[in-house]
């Protein structure tokens, strides 16, 4: 079993659009890795493009059988990803 995080910048939105899939793509395509954590730590700002990323990735990474947590996560954005719910979607440390 093998652990990638995927480290997240302050402001996640569509301008991080072209490398966030191609970061989540690359450690798709490695079959050796069973879990993904999103580093949420640097994250003050989110919009709703970047849930829309999450859920693309999460059903993707699904389809593999690899699971998606997100880690850090705190203040505005914790909050935003507790309102989307996305606790349903993701196990929230």
């Amino acid at each position: 079993m093998s652990e990638k995080a995927l480290q997240i910048p302050e402001r996640f939105d569509f301008g991080y659009h072209k490398e966030f899939t191609d970061q989540y793509q690359k450690l798709l395509a490695d079959k050796s890795i069973t879990d993904i954590a999103l580093d949420f730590s640097r994250v003050s700002y989110l919009d709703s493009s970047a849930l829309g990323m999450m859920v693309l990735f999460q059903k993707k990474a699904k389809a593999q059988n690899v699971s998606v947590r997100i880690r850090g996560a705190k203040d505005s954005a914790k909050e935003i990803l507790q309102i989307a719910n996305f606790d349903r979607l993701f196990d929230i440390s």
